[in-house]
This record gives C-alpha cells, structure tokens and sequence, in this order.
C-alpha cells in the first residue's frame, strides 16, 4: 500500500436480550423494557450506580416511548451507561425492528439524578417502519454484489479466498428507512493479508446504498523500538515470565509468527496464532527490529498507557469500560504496511512494515488511535462513512495523540503528528497526518464544505483534527516539545486555546454522552457544545472556545 490507514475492524456487536414496547397495556411493556434493561452489560458490576440508570431508563422508555417514537415492533437493548459524579444518567440503546437490526436506530436517555427523563439523542427521529422484511433481493445475489464491490475497491489486485456473508438490516442512516442487506465481505490480497469491505445494498432494487472499509486503517523493563526503556508489568509462571499485565485486565502480547487470519463468510474461523511471549529474566527486547521481543515491548507499551489514560483521565477501566484486557498481536503478515483494531477478537495487530515505507507499526500514537476505535465502538459507534467516519478517525487521530502527550515519553514526546515515529523516507513526508494543518498530508481537509462528506474518512477527518488543535492550542505558529507549528484558520479568526485536558474532557463526553452513529459534523458541534455546557458551563470560556474553533473551520 502506499498510504497507511490506522485502523480497526468492525466487529459484530455482542447479543444482548432485546426489548419490545406492547401496544397493549403499559405494564407489559414495563416487563419486557426492564429484562432487557437489566441484562448484564459492561462494567455494570464495578460501576456503582449503573443498575439503578438502566432501571430508570428503562421506566422512561415505557413513559415516554410516544415521544421517542417506540412502537410496539421495535426492541430495544442496552450497549452503554454513563453516571456523572451528580449523579446524571445516560443510557445509549440499540435498537431492533421486527427483530432486524436498525443501522442508524440508536438513541441516549437522559436522566437526572433523581432518574426522571430529561431528554435523549436519536441518530434519526423518522419512524423506523419499513412495508415489508420480505427481501425482493435473494442473500446470495446480496452477496455477489458485494463482492464486486471489494473487487472493485481493489481493482488491479489480485484478490483470493473472497467470501462474503449478507445480513437482513433497517437501513435508517441514508434517509428514509428501508430494508437493507449489509454484507461484510472479506478476502486476502496477493501477499496473505487481509482485506475487507462493508456493502449496504437495497434490498428492493439491489442499488447499492454505501459502501466502507470494515478494517480501519491508519496503524517490564523492556527495549523497545520507538519508546526507549520503559517499565512493563508481567506474570511469572514457574520460572518464565510472561508479557501479560495482571493490573490491566491480563492484556498481553503474542506473536503472530507473520501469519494471516483464515476469514470466510465475514468471520474469521482462523486467526493467525497470538503465541504469548515470554522471557526468562524479565528484561525484554534489545530495542532492535531483530529481536522479535521488541516490537512487543512497544505493543505492550502503547496498550499500557492507553489503558492508564483512559482509566486515569476518564475513569473508564478498559477498552470498553468493563475492566477486561485486550491482546496484541505482532510480527503479522508479510511486509504488511498496517495496524487495526478488530471487535470480534477484541484485539491489536500489528504488521511490520516493508522497511521503505513504513517500519513496525508499533509505536504509541499508533496504539492509542486503534484502541481508541474500539472507545468508539463501545459507545457512539460512529458509522464509517461519510462525515461520520471523518469523525470516526478524527476520534482516534485526538485520543492517539492525548495518549501520547499523556504517557510523557523522553524518547517520543507528545505532538500533533500522526505515526511520525513509523514513517519512512519513501514515505515522503514526516508523518501520516498533521492536527495543526491537515492539509499538509497532501489529501486532508482543513475546513468543512458541503462536499467533505465525500472524501476518504481519513481524509474527511482533517475538518475535526485541525478542531481539535485549534481547541487545545489556538491559531497561529507555535513551537511544542521542539516541533514547530502553524495552525491557519478558515474564516480568518485568531483562536485562542483551552489546553489539551479540556480537549479530551470535552471530546470524551460528547463521543460518550451526545454522538450517535449518524452524527455529521453539525451535529459534532452541538455535541461538543453541550459537553462543554455540562463540564464548564453555558457561556464559559471553554463553551465560547468551542463554538469559535469549529467557527474557524468552517462548521457552523
């Protein structure tokens, strides 16, 4: 590949019992909302408080089901819960009709302290009902379809092992709802490595509705290749040590032997082996690329001070919030010039890089940018497409670079460039992506305009990357940690910053509290507005900075 794409693969959400409103008589409503409410969701047994929220939502939505627009043949299941310190509650539910999955029918509650219903975010407000969930579109020409897409996508390659698995879906994302087949089609390129495409295909016409990549791209004592020497937790077995860390959840880091994952109808049956690394005297790695051992101080690292910074920042314990670890898997694939998250293993994997382009992509802004999609995942599941999946990206690009402002690395020090410490001289610039002015990368937009939807996500993210630049340092040139800056507006303001910590404070809550899977960057703005409304106050210094940077690039 010529360009990085730091990424993560999207997984199946797991199945949690569903809700379904009666028509007839409240109270059979209330039963069927409450055991879907009280089915166990992440974190709900170490997060006081949480319980009591899904009990109260779960009243609202019988109460308020009409202003909701809830119907009796919709269900509903809990896939978040956020408690303030005052004791405000938001509950963030999927939802279902006639038991098909609804792109687009997500929606948050909002409580008060005292559980009474305050108000809620819906992705849409259209009434979800479509005339019929009989296709005129069979699965498998749902599927050939979508494997022309991938073919397409990757047209003058050679593509093997293509399989694709269609799914029955309410399409609500692309105006009105209507029944929809999204298949997830996977297949390996000429060197073994993966590719993947989601295709939403019309399930009346077989036009094709919107088309993503499914894997999003980018990217103890232990001697690692980016970040020096730096501290790791691990467990000893008998005499051997191994790289599992017992206080973040027994994440750890395996060897992928630079083998591939063996995927057919959209899931994967094989994966490339994750061997747990161990050592005999607990001091891992030389810091060179010859020893296999250092490329896993660097994963297991970056892992490590994601963790702490979500845990320490945000007081989210885990990835997703449940205090569970994930694993990292390096040395995958043959020159593979990647990194991606994957939901449906709950896992890091690292490629490492041709050497000309790219080297390992291991290092720390990589690391927090692809665990921070799974944040996303977790919560507002941003749909990756569109100015949604600008946004998406933008999420991890804001996160990778707080994680590694946050862990304070002598040898890679925080700064607004993306991957800087895995480029190559063939890559031809000095980073894969650049906060202060996205431009810069060659492809990124710095300012909203009404075609930015159109662009790659990657590229779309430049509106809300030079946002969050502009939000934490102002306008201007600059120099931070030796590197220099100048950060240009679009409407020709000068901006003044609030800091980084304000940033990530206000970011995390609208990511968390206020996005849905369909927010646009409009509605990325009033989502940011209203977190820095709750944080800091109507009318704040940090409030008016807010309006101001998305002001200086172009939203408004």
């Amino acid at each position: 590949m010529s360009r990085i794409r730091i990424r993560q693969t999207r997984g199946t959400r797991p199945h949690t019992r569903s809700s379904r409103l009666a028509a007839a008589g409240v109270a059979a409503a209330a039963t069927a909302l409450l055991a879907a409410a009280l089915t166990p969701t992440a974190g709900a047994a170490d997060r006081p408080g949480r319980a009591t929220a899904i009990d109260n939502a779960a009243a609202a939505l019988v109460k308020e089901a009409a202003r909701l627009g809830l119907t009796s043949a919709e269900g509903t299941s809990v896939r978040d819960v956020v408690v303030d310190a005052n004791g405000d509650q938001h509950v963030r539910y999927d939802r279902t009709y006639r038991k098909l999955p609804v792109l687009g029918g997500d929606f948050v509650v909002h409580l008060a302290p005292d559980g009474s219903y305050r108000g809620a975010n819906r992705a849409t407000s259209r009434d979800l009902s479509v005339p019929t969930t009989t296709p005129a579109l069979a699965a498998p020409e749902a599927a050939d379809l979508a494997t022309a897409a991938l073919r397409a996508a990757h047209l003058g390659e050679t593509l093997k092992k293509v399989t694709a698995k269609p799914q029955l879906v309410v399409d609500a994302l692309h105006g009105a709802p209507r029944l929809a087949w999204r298949t997830n089609v996977v297949g390996q390129d000429s060197l073994g490595n993966p590719v993947a495409r989601t295709v939403l295909t019309d399930a009346r016409t077989g036009r094709q509705i919107d088309a993503w990549d499914s894997i999003e791209t980018a990217t103890g004592d232990g001697q690692s290749l980016y970040s020096g020497t730096v501290p790791l937790e691990t467990t000893l077995s008998g005499s051997t040590y191994q790289l599992k860390d017992p206080t973040r959840g027994n994440t750890y880091t395996g060897d992928a032997a630079n083998k591939t994952d063996l995927c057919i109808f959209g899931i994967c049956v094989s994966r490339a082996p994750a061997t747990l690394f161990t050592d005999a005297d607990n001091h891992w790695g030389t810091g060179a690329a010859s020893d296999r051992s250092s490329a896993a101080v660097d994963a297991q690292y970056g892992t490590n001070e994601t963790w702490d910074y979500y845990k320490n920042v945000h007081g989210r314990t885990g990835i997703a919030g449940d205090g569970k670890g994930s694993y990292n898997r390096v040395h995958y694939g043959s020159n593979y010039n990647n990194a991606f998250w994957d939901d449906s293993c709950f896992c890091m994997t690292y490629g490492d890089g041709d050497g000309t382009t790219f080297g390992p992509l291991v290092a720390l802004d990589v690391a927090g940018h692809e665990m921070s999609h799974g944040v996303t995942s977790k919560t507002a599941a941003l749909t990756y497409s569109g100015e949604s999946g600008g946004l998406n990206e933008a999420t991890s690009d804001i996160f990778g670079t707080l994680v590694e402002f946050y862990a304070n690395n002598p040898t890679d020090r925080g700064d607004y460039l993306i991957g800087e410490k895995i480029v190559r001289s063939g890559f031809g610039k000095a980073a894969l992506r650049f906060m202060d002015q996205p431009s810069k990368d060659g492809n990124s937009a710095n300012c909203w305009s009404s075609s930015v939807g159109n662009l790659d996500v990657h590229y779309s993210s430049g509106v809300a990357n030079h946002f969050a630049y502009l939000l934490a340092e102002g306008s201007g040139a600059k120099t931070i940690n030796g590197v220099s800056y100048n950060s240009p507006t679009c409407n020709n303001s000068t901006v003044t910053g609030i800091g980084r910590d304000k940033l990530g404070a206000i970011w995390y809550r609208a990511l968390t509290v206020y996005m849905t899977s369909s927010t646009n960057y409009a509605g990325a703005r009033t989502a940011t507005l209203n977190a820095a409304k709750d944080l800091y106050g109507a009318g704040s210094t940090e409030y008016n900075a807010v309006a101001a940077a998305w002001s200086a690039v172009s939203v408004s």
